[in-house]
Protein backbone atom coordinates (compact mmCIF):
# COMPACT_ATOMS: atom_id res chain seq x y z
CA UNK A 1 0.00 0.00 0.00
CA UNK A 2 1.26 3.49 -0.85
CA UNK A 3 1.47 6.30 1.70
CA UNK A 4 2.17 9.98 0.99
CA UNK A 5 2.87 12.47 3.78
CA UNK A 6 4.01 16.08 3.48
CA UNK A 7 5.04 18.90 5.73
CA UNK A 8 4.34 22.42 4.59
CA UNK A 9 7.30 24.04 2.86
CA UNK A 10 8.94 26.73 5.01
CA UNK A 11 9.40 30.21 3.62
CA UNK A 12 13.08 31.11 3.19
CA UNK A 13 13.03 34.72 4.36
CA UNK A 14 14.39 33.63 7.75
CA UNK A 15 16.36 30.89 9.47
CA UNK A 16 14.84 27.60 10.64
CA UNK A 17 13.26 27.84 14.09
CA UNK A 18 11.85 25.48 16.66
CA UNK A 19 8.39 25.50 15.06
CA UNK A 20 9.81 24.24 11.77
CA UNK A 21 11.56 21.49 13.71
CA UNK A 22 8.31 20.43 15.38
CA UNK A 23 6.56 20.07 12.03
CA UNK A 24 9.42 18.15 10.42
CA UNK A 25 9.53 15.74 13.37
CA UNK A 26 5.76 15.16 13.41
CA UNK A 27 5.66 14.37 9.70
CA UNK A 28 8.70 12.12 10.14
CA UNK A 29 6.91 10.04 12.79
CA UNK A 30 4.04 9.47 10.37
CA UNK A 31 6.44 8.43 7.59
CA UNK A 32 8.48 6.10 9.80
CA UNK A 33 5.34 4.56 11.31
CA UNK A 34 3.92 3.87 7.85
CA UNK A 35 7.16 2.20 6.77
CA UNK A 36 7.06 -0.01 9.88
CA UNK A 37 3.61 -1.16 8.77
CA UNK A 38 5.04 -2.18 5.43
CA UNK A 39 3.75 0.73 3.39
CA UNK A 40 5.54 2.19 0.39
CA UNK A 41 6.18 5.76 1.58
CA UNK A 42 6.96 9.09 -0.02
CA UNK A 43 7.61 11.80 2.57
CA UNK A 44 8.07 15.24 1.08
CA UNK A 45 9.23 18.57 2.44
CA UNK A 46 11.04 21.51 0.88
CA UNK A 47 11.20 25.30 0.72
CA UNK A 48 8.96 28.10 -0.55
CA UNK A 49 11.14 30.65 -2.34
CA UNK A 50 9.17 33.23 -4.35
CA UNK A 51 7.34 36.41 -3.43
CA UNK A 52 7.61 39.87 -1.92
CA UNK A 53 9.27 38.91 1.33
CA UNK A 54 12.16 37.15 -0.40
CA UNK A 55 12.63 39.99 -2.87
CA UNK A 56 12.68 42.62 -0.11
CA UNK A 57 14.93 40.57 2.16
CA UNK A 58 17.37 40.05 -0.73
CA UNK A 59 17.54 43.81 -1.37
CA UNK A 60 18.15 44.40 2.33
CA UNK A 61 21.03 41.90 2.32
CA UNK A 62 22.36 43.08 -1.05
CA UNK A 63 21.89 39.67 -2.61
CA UNK A 64 19.91 38.32 -5.52
CA UNK A 65 16.67 36.55 -4.56
CA UNK A 66 18.05 33.31 -5.99
CA UNK A 67 21.29 33.58 -4.00
CA UNK A 68 19.31 34.22 -0.82
CA UNK A 69 16.98 31.31 -1.59
CA UNK A 70 19.90 28.96 -2.23
CA UNK A 71 21.50 29.91 1.07
CA UNK A 72 18.38 29.63 3.19
CA UNK A 73 17.05 26.50 1.52
CA UNK A 74 20.27 24.72 2.45
CA UNK A 75 19.65 25.60 6.11
CA UNK A 76 16.37 23.70 6.00
CA UNK A 77 18.06 20.71 4.37
CA UNK A 78 20.63 20.87 7.14
CA UNK A 79 17.87 21.01 9.76
CA UNK A 80 16.28 17.86 8.35
CA UNK A 81 19.64 16.08 8.52
CA UNK A 82 20.31 17.35 12.05
CA UNK A 83 16.98 16.01 13.30
CA UNK A 84 17.32 12.65 11.51
CA UNK A 85 14.32 13.38 9.28
CA UNK A 86 13.68 10.58 6.79
CA UNK A 87 12.17 12.64 3.95
CA UNK A 88 12.33 11.03 0.52
CA UNK A 89 11.87 14.29 -1.40
CA UNK A 90 12.94 17.89 -0.90
CA UNK A 91 11.28 20.27 -3.33
CA UNK A 92 12.17 23.89 -3.97
CA UNK A 93 9.66 26.18 -5.66
CA UNK A 94 12.56 27.53 -7.72
CA UNK A 95 13.17 24.05 -9.16
CA UNK A 96 12.73 24.08 -12.93
CA UNK A 97 10.35 21.11 -12.69
CA UNK A 98 8.08 22.87 -10.21
CA UNK A 99 7.95 26.05 -12.29
CA UNK A 100 7.18 24.10 -15.44
CA UNK A 101 4.42 22.09 -13.78
CA UNK A 102 2.94 25.18 -12.08
CA UNK A 103 2.43 26.69 -15.55
CA UNK A 104 0.73 23.50 -16.74
CA UNK A 105 -1.62 23.69 -13.76
CA UNK A 106 -2.41 27.35 -14.48
CA UNK A 107 -3.40 26.44 -18.02
CA UNK A 108 -5.55 23.58 -16.75
CA UNK A 109 -7.38 25.97 -14.40
CA UNK A 110 -8.06 28.68 -16.99
CA UNK A 111 -11.82 27.95 -16.90
CA UNK A 112 -11.72 29.19 -13.28
CA UNK A 113 -9.35 32.13 -13.82
CA UNK A 114 -10.28 35.67 -14.83
CA UNK A 115 -8.58 39.06 -14.81
CA UNK A 116 -9.92 41.98 -12.81
CA UNK A 117 -8.88 45.17 -11.06
CA UNK A 118 -8.37 44.76 -7.35
CA UNK A 119 -8.23 47.33 -4.58
CA UNK A 120 -7.39 45.95 -1.19
CA UNK A 121 -5.27 45.95 1.93
CA UNK A 122 -2.16 43.80 1.79
CA UNK A 123 0.38 42.59 4.37
CA UNK A 124 3.80 41.99 2.87
CA UNK A 125 4.81 39.85 5.86
CA UNK A 126 1.85 37.50 5.39
CA UNK A 127 1.91 37.91 1.58
CA UNK A 128 -1.86 38.13 1.94
CA UNK A 129 -4.77 40.47 1.30
CA UNK A 130 -7.14 41.12 4.22
CA UNK A 131 -10.70 42.37 4.29
CA UNK A 132 -11.62 45.85 5.50
CA UNK A 133 -13.29 44.35 8.57
CA UNK A 134 -10.16 42.41 9.59
CA UNK A 135 -8.01 45.51 9.06
CA UNK A 136 -10.39 47.52 11.23
CA UNK A 137 -10.29 44.91 14.01
CA UNK A 138 -6.49 45.17 13.99
CA UNK A 139 -6.36 48.99 13.78
CA UNK A 140 -4.90 48.61 10.27
CA UNK A 141 -1.79 46.90 11.66
CA UNK A 142 -0.96 43.24 11.02
CA UNK A 143 -0.86 41.55 14.47
CA UNK A 144 1.81 39.09 13.33
CA UNK A 145 4.21 41.51 11.66
CA UNK A 146 3.44 44.78 13.48
CA UNK A 147 3.31 46.78 10.26
CA UNK A 148 0.55 48.71 8.57
CA UNK A 149 -1.43 47.12 5.80
CA UNK A 150 -0.67 48.60 2.40
CA UNK A 151 -3.55 49.68 0.17
CA UNK A 152 -2.89 48.21 -3.26
CA UNK A 153 -4.71 48.92 -6.47
CA UNK A 154 -3.70 46.65 -9.30
CA UNK A 155 -4.94 44.39 -12.05
CA UNK A 156 -4.62 40.73 -11.13
CA UNK A 157 -5.81 37.30 -12.14
CA UNK A 158 -8.39 35.73 -9.84
CA UNK A 159 -9.31 32.13 -9.10
CA UNK A 160 -13.04 31.38 -8.74
CA UNK A 161 -12.74 29.90 -5.25
CA UNK A 162 -16.30 31.00 -4.46
CA UNK A 163 -17.65 28.40 -6.88
CA UNK A 164 -16.13 25.58 -4.80
CA UNK A 165 -17.36 26.67 -1.33
CA UNK A 166 -20.15 24.10 -1.16
CA UNK A 167 -17.96 21.22 -2.34
CA UNK A 168 -15.21 22.03 0.15
CA UNK A 169 -17.70 22.33 3.01
CA UNK A 170 -19.32 19.03 2.03
CA UNK A 171 -15.96 17.22 1.92
CA UNK A 172 -15.02 18.53 5.38
CA UNK A 173 -18.36 17.74 7.00
CA UNK A 174 -18.45 14.27 5.42
CA UNK A 175 -14.93 13.56 6.69
CA UNK A 176 -13.57 12.70 3.25
CA UNK A 177 -11.30 15.72 3.76
CA UNK A 178 -10.53 15.36 7.46
CA UNK A 179 -9.16 18.35 9.36
CA UNK A 180 -7.60 17.54 12.73
CA UNK A 181 -7.99 18.71 15.47
CA UNK A 182 -11.70 19.50 15.49
CA UNK A 183 -11.04 23.09 16.65
CA UNK A 184 -9.33 23.77 13.31
CA UNK A 185 -12.10 21.98 11.45
CA UNK A 186 -14.66 24.24 13.11
CA UNK A 187 -12.54 27.29 12.41
CA UNK A 188 -12.42 26.69 8.66
CA UNK A 189 -16.09 25.68 8.51
CA UNK A 190 -16.95 28.99 10.15
CA UNK A 191 -14.93 30.81 7.50
CA UNK A 192 -16.58 28.85 4.68
CA UNK A 193 -20.06 29.48 6.11
CA UNK A 194 -19.57 33.17 5.37
CA UNK A 195 -18.87 32.22 1.76
CA UNK A 196 -15.41 31.94 0.22
CA UNK A 197 -14.41 34.88 -1.95
CA UNK A 198 -12.50 34.58 -5.20
CA UNK A 199 -8.79 34.96 -4.55
CA UNK A 200 -6.12 36.97 -6.33
CA UNK A 201 -3.53 34.59 -7.75
CA UNK A 202 -1.10 36.96 -9.49
CA UNK A 203 0.85 40.18 -9.00
CA UNK A 204 2.00 42.68 -11.63
CA UNK A 205 5.57 41.93 -12.70
CA UNK A 206 6.52 45.61 -12.51
CA UNK A 207 5.79 45.44 -8.75
CA UNK A 208 7.15 41.95 -8.14
CA UNK A 209 9.51 40.29 -10.57
CA UNK A 210 10.52 37.39 -8.28
CA UNK A 211 8.01 34.73 -9.19
CA UNK A 212 6.80 32.35 -11.88
CA UNK A 213 5.51 34.14 -14.97
CA UNK A 214 1.84 33.67 -15.81
CA UNK A 215 1.52 31.64 -19.02
CA UNK A 216 0.61 33.91 -21.92
CA UNK A 217 0.98 37.14 -19.89
CA UNK A 218 4.53 38.23 -19.17
CA UNK A 219 3.24 41.29 -17.29
CA UNK A 220 2.09 39.09 -14.36
CA UNK A 221 3.70 36.58 -12.00
CA UNK A 222 1.90 33.93 -9.98
CA UNK A 223 1.00 34.84 -6.41
CA UNK A 224 3.34 32.98 -4.10
CA UNK A 225 0.59 31.30 -2.07
CA UNK A 226 -1.04 30.00 -5.22
CA UNK A 227 2.01 28.34 -6.69
CA UNK A 228 3.57 27.24 -3.39
CA UNK A 229 0.76 24.83 -2.50
CA UNK A 230 1.13 23.24 -5.91
CA UNK A 231 4.38 21.67 -4.66
CA UNK A 232 2.40 18.83 -3.10
CA UNK A 233 1.54 17.49 -6.54
CA UNK A 234 4.46 18.84 -8.58
CA UNK A 235 6.81 16.90 -6.27
CA UNK A 236 5.05 13.74 -7.46
CA UNK A 237 5.46 14.73 -11.10
CA UNK A 238 1.91 15.92 -11.78
CA UNK A 239 0.27 15.40 -14.21
CA UNK A 240 1.98 12.56 -16.06
CA UNK A 241 4.40 10.82 -13.69
CA UNK A 242 3.65 7.38 -12.25
CA UNK A 243 4.36 8.61 -8.70
CA UNK A 244 1.47 11.04 -8.92
CA UNK A 245 -0.89 8.35 -10.12
CA UNK A 246 0.22 5.98 -7.34
CA UNK A 247 0.54 8.34 -4.36
CA UNK A 248 -2.09 11.07 -4.73
CA UNK A 249 -4.19 11.88 -2.75
CA UNK A 250 -1.91 12.53 0.23
CA UNK A 251 -2.67 10.48 3.31
CA UNK A 252 -1.65 13.29 5.69
CA UNK A 253 -0.49 16.86 5.17
CA UNK A 254 1.09 18.45 8.26
CA UNK A 255 0.83 22.24 8.59
CA UNK A 256 0.87 25.02 11.20
CA UNK A 257 -2.32 26.75 12.31
CA UNK A 258 -1.27 30.08 10.78
CA UNK A 259 -1.61 28.71 7.23
CA UNK A 260 -4.90 26.88 7.72
CA UNK A 261 -6.92 28.99 5.25
CA UNK A 262 -4.50 28.39 2.40
CA UNK A 263 -4.50 24.62 2.95
CA UNK A 264 -8.12 24.05 3.98
CA UNK A 265 -9.83 26.43 1.53
CA UNK A 266 -7.62 27.63 -1.34
CA UNK A 267 -5.72 24.35 -1.85
CA UNK A 268 -8.88 22.20 -1.94
CA UNK A 269 -10.41 24.70 -4.39
CA UNK A 270 -7.45 24.31 -6.72
CA UNK A 271 -7.64 20.52 -6.51
CA UNK A 272 -11.36 20.53 -7.25
CA UNK A 273 -10.71 22.84 -10.18
CA UNK A 274 -8.24 20.26 -11.50
CA UNK A 275 -10.73 17.44 -10.93
CA UNK A 276 -8.45 15.81 -8.33
CA UNK A 277 -9.33 14.19 -5.00
CA UNK A 278 -8.63 16.13 -1.81
CA UNK A 279 -6.04 14.97 0.76
CA UNK A 280 -7.38 12.43 3.22
CA UNK A 281 -6.22 14.35 6.31
CA UNK A 282 -4.91 17.81 7.13
CA UNK A 283 -3.20 17.81 10.53
CA UNK A 284 -2.83 21.28 12.01
CA UNK A 285 -0.36 21.79 14.86
CA UNK A 286 0.03 24.79 17.15
CA UNK A 287 2.89 27.16 17.96
CA UNK A 288 5.86 26.71 20.29
CA UNK A 289 6.49 29.42 22.88
CA UNK A 290 9.68 29.84 24.88
CA UNK A 291 9.33 30.02 28.66
CA UNK A 292 5.63 30.87 28.18
CA UNK A 293 6.41 33.82 25.94
CA UNK A 294 6.17 34.16 22.18
CA UNK A 295 9.58 33.59 20.61
CA UNK A 296 11.06 36.93 19.53
CA UNK A 297 14.48 38.30 18.69
CA UNK A 298 13.58 41.58 20.39
CA UNK A 299 12.68 39.73 23.60
CA UNK A 300 15.90 37.73 23.28
CA UNK A 301 14.31 34.34 23.90
CA UNK A 302 14.96 32.69 20.56
CA UNK A 303 16.02 29.04 20.87
CA UNK A 304 17.22 27.28 17.75
CA UNK A 305 16.93 23.52 17.17
CA UNK A 306 20.70 23.43 16.71
CA UNK A 307 21.31 24.77 20.22
CA UNK A 308 19.20 22.03 21.78
CA UNK A 309 20.65 19.21 19.68
CA UNK A 310 24.16 20.48 20.45
CA UNK A 311 23.54 20.26 24.19
CA UNK A 312 21.67 16.95 24.19
CA UNK A 313 21.14 15.06 20.91
CA UNK A 314 18.52 14.78 18.19
CA UNK A 315 16.53 12.02 19.92
CA UNK A 316 16.26 13.94 23.19
CA UNK A 317 15.00 16.98 21.28
CA UNK A 318 12.57 14.85 19.25
CA UNK A 319 11.25 13.24 22.44
CA UNK A 320 10.67 16.55 24.18
CA UNK A 321 8.94 18.14 21.19
CA UNK A 322 6.70 15.13 20.58
CA UNK A 323 5.71 14.37 24.17
CA UNK A 324 5.87 17.71 25.98
CA UNK A 325 4.48 19.94 23.23
CA UNK A 326 0.73 19.18 22.99
CA UNK A 327 0.02 17.67 19.58
CA UNK A 328 -3.28 19.53 19.26
CA UNK A 329 -2.43 22.86 20.87
CA UNK A 330 0.27 25.46 21.49
CA UNK A 331 3.15 24.31 23.65
CA UNK A 332 6.12 25.62 25.56
CA UNK A 333 9.84 24.96 25.42
CA UNK A 334 12.07 25.70 28.37
CA UNK A 335 15.57 24.57 29.24
CA UNK A 336 14.41 23.53 32.71
CA UNK A 337 11.64 21.36 31.27
CA UNK A 338 13.85 19.56 28.78
CA UNK A 339 16.51 19.02 31.46
CA UNK A 340 13.85 17.52 33.70
CA UNK A 341 12.62 15.24 30.90
CA UNK A 342 16.21 14.23 30.11
CA UNK A 343 17.06 13.31 33.70
CA UNK A 344 13.80 11.82 34.99
CA UNK A 345 12.13 10.26 31.98
CA UNK A 346 14.89 9.39 29.54
CA UNK A 347 17.90 8.67 31.74
CA UNK A 348 16.18 7.48 34.91
CA UNK A 349 13.17 5.59 33.56
CA UNK A 350 14.15 4.32 30.10
CA UNK A 351 17.95 4.44 30.36
CA UNK A 352 17.93 2.78 33.78
CA UNK A 353 15.70 -0.07 32.60
CA UNK A 354 18.05 -0.79 29.68
CA UNK A 355 21.19 -0.49 31.82
CA UNK A 356 19.96 -2.64 34.70
CA UNK A 357 18.67 -5.36 32.41
CA UNK A 358 21.81 -5.57 30.28
CA UNK A 359 24.14 -5.50 33.31
CA UNK A 360 22.22 -8.22 35.16
CA UNK A 361 22.17 -10.50 32.11
CA UNK A 362 25.91 -9.89 31.65
CA UNK A 363 26.74 -10.50 35.32
CA UNK A 364 24.38 -13.39 36.09
CA UNK A 365 24.25 -15.20 32.73
CA UNK A 366 27.50 -14.31 31.00
CA UNK A 367 25.57 -12.05 28.65
CA UNK A 368 23.36 -14.85 27.29
CA UNK A 369 19.67 -13.93 27.29
CA UNK A 370 18.33 -17.28 26.26
CA UNK A 371 14.90 -17.86 24.79
CA UNK A 372 12.79 -14.73 25.00
CA UNK A 373 9.00 -14.84 25.28
CA UNK A 374 7.19 -12.62 22.83
CA UNK A 375 6.12 -9.35 24.44
CA UNK A 376 2.41 -9.14 23.87
CA UNK A 377 1.37 -5.81 25.35
CA UNK A 378 -1.65 -4.36 23.55
CA UNK A 379 -0.48 -1.55 21.27
CA UNK A 380 -3.89 -0.69 19.83
CA UNK A 381 -4.08 2.68 21.61
CA UNK A 382 -0.52 3.50 20.47
CA UNK A 383 -1.37 2.98 16.79
CA UNK A 384 -4.70 4.75 17.16
CA UNK A 385 -2.91 7.75 18.65
CA UNK A 386 -0.46 7.90 15.74
CA UNK A 387 -3.36 7.62 13.30
CA UNK A 388 -4.98 10.61 15.03
CA UNK A 389 -1.65 12.51 15.07
CA UNK A 390 -1.71 12.46 18.87
CA UNK A 391 2.03 12.01 19.15
CA UNK A 392 2.10 12.99 22.81
CA UNK A 393 -0.50 10.33 23.61
CA UNK A 394 1.39 7.65 21.67
CA UNK A 395 4.51 8.34 23.72
CA UNK A 396 2.47 8.32 26.92
CA UNK A 397 1.48 4.76 25.98
CA UNK A 398 5.13 3.77 25.49
CA UNK A 399 6.03 5.28 28.85
CA UNK A 400 3.30 3.28 30.54
CA UNK A 401 5.14 0.16 29.30
CA UNK A 402 8.49 1.53 30.52
CA UNK A 403 7.11 2.30 33.97
CA UNK A 404 5.43 -1.09 34.06
CA UNK A 405 8.75 -2.76 33.26
CA UNK A 406 10.53 -0.87 36.05
CA UNK A 407 7.81 -1.93 38.48
CA UNK A 408 8.24 -5.52 37.32
CA UNK A 409 12.00 -5.36 38.00
CA UNK A 410 11.39 -3.99 41.51
CA UNK A 411 8.77 -6.63 42.24
CA UNK A 412 10.73 -9.62 40.88
CA UNK A 413 14.10 -8.48 42.24
CA UNK A 414 16.36 -10.48 39.88
CA UNK A 415 19.32 -9.79 42.17
CA UNK A 416 17.56 -11.64 44.96
CA UNK A 417 16.69 -14.55 42.65
CA UNK A 418 20.38 -14.72 41.69
CA UNK A 419 21.33 -15.13 45.37
CA UNK A 420 18.83 -17.96 45.66
CA UNK A 421 20.58 -19.64 42.70
CA UNK A 422 17.26 -20.32 40.92
CA UNK A 423 18.80 -20.08 37.45
CA UNK A 424 15.69 -21.07 35.52
CA UNK A 425 13.46 -18.49 37.19
CA UNK A 426 16.20 -15.87 36.83
CA UNK A 427 16.54 -16.60 33.11
CA UNK A 428 12.77 -16.29 32.65
CA UNK A 429 12.63 -12.95 34.46
CA UNK A 430 15.58 -11.43 32.63
CA UNK A 431 14.40 -12.76 29.26
CA UNK A 432 11.00 -11.17 29.93
CA UNK A 433 12.72 -7.85 30.67
CA UNK A 434 14.74 -8.06 27.44
CA UNK A 435 11.66 -8.97 25.43
CA UNK A 436 9.78 -5.98 26.84
CA UNK A 437 12.66 -3.67 25.96
CA UNK A 438 12.68 -4.94 22.38
CA UNK A 439 8.97 -4.14 22.07
CA UNK A 440 9.59 -0.71 23.61
CA UNK A 441 12.43 -0.14 21.14
CA UNK A 442 10.14 -1.04 18.27
CA UNK A 443 7.49 1.44 19.43
CA UNK A 444 10.09 4.16 20.02
CA UNK A 445 11.76 3.93 16.61
CA UNK A 446 9.40 6.29 14.72
CA UNK A 447 9.86 8.88 17.47
CA UNK A 448 13.46 8.28 18.53
CA UNK A 449 15.08 6.27 15.73
CA UNK A 450 18.61 6.28 17.15
CA UNK A 451 17.47 5.25 20.63
CA UNK A 452 15.25 2.48 19.31
CA UNK A 453 18.12 1.17 17.22
CA UNK A 454 20.52 1.23 20.18
CA UNK A 455 18.17 -0.79 22.38
CA UNK A 456 17.58 -3.36 19.66
CA UNK A 457 21.34 -3.65 19.17
CA UNK A 458 21.80 -4.55 22.85
CA UNK A 459 19.21 -7.33 23.02
CA UNK A 460 18.05 -8.56 19.61
CA UNK A 461 20.78 -11.18 18.99
CA UNK A 462 20.04 -13.08 22.20
CA UNK A 463 23.47 -12.10 23.54
CA UNK A 464 24.10 -8.75 25.21
CA UNK A 465 25.99 -6.35 22.97
CA UNK A 466 26.77 -3.37 25.19
CA UNK A 467 26.48 0.13 23.77
CA UNK A 468 29.40 2.47 24.14
CA UNK A 469 28.73 5.06 26.81
CA UNK A 470 25.14 5.70 27.87
CA UNK A 471 21.85 5.46 26.05
CA UNK A 472 21.47 9.24 26.14
CA UNK A 473 24.94 10.79 26.06
CA UNK A 474 24.91 14.50 26.83
CA UNK A 475 26.75 16.10 23.94
CA UNK A 476 27.58 19.33 25.76
CA UNK A 477 28.22 19.44 29.46
CA UNK A 478 27.99 23.15 30.09
CA UNK A 479 24.66 24.57 31.22
CA UNK A 480 22.97 26.71 28.60
CA UNK A 481 22.01 30.13 29.92
CA UNK A 482 18.28 30.67 30.03
CA UNK A 483 16.75 33.76 28.49
CA UNK A 484 15.69 36.37 31.01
Amino acid sequence: MNYFVTSSIPYVNGDPHIGHALEFIMADVLARSARKRGKNVIFSTGTDEHGDKIARKAIELKKTPKALSDEKSQLFRDLAKLLNISNDRFIRTTDAGHEQRAKIIWKQLEKDIYKSKYIGLYCTGCEEYVTESIAKENNNICPNHKQQYERLEEENYFFKLSSYSDQIRAAITAGTFEITPVTRRNEILSLISEGLEDVSISRPKDKLSWGISVPGDTSQVMYVWFEAVLNYITVLGYPEHADFKKFWPANVQVIGKDILRFHAAIWPGILLGLGLPLPEKLFVHGFVNIDNRKMSKSVGNVVTPGEVVKKYNADVFRYYMLRHIPSYDDGDFSWDAIENAYNNELANELGNAVQRTSVMISNYQNGIIGEMPEANHDTTSYWEAIGQCKFDRALDHVWELIKGLNQYIEQEKPWAIAKEEDSQHLQEVLAYQASNLLQIADLLEPFMPETGGKIRHVFEEGVIRPIKGTLFPRLEQKTTKKAD
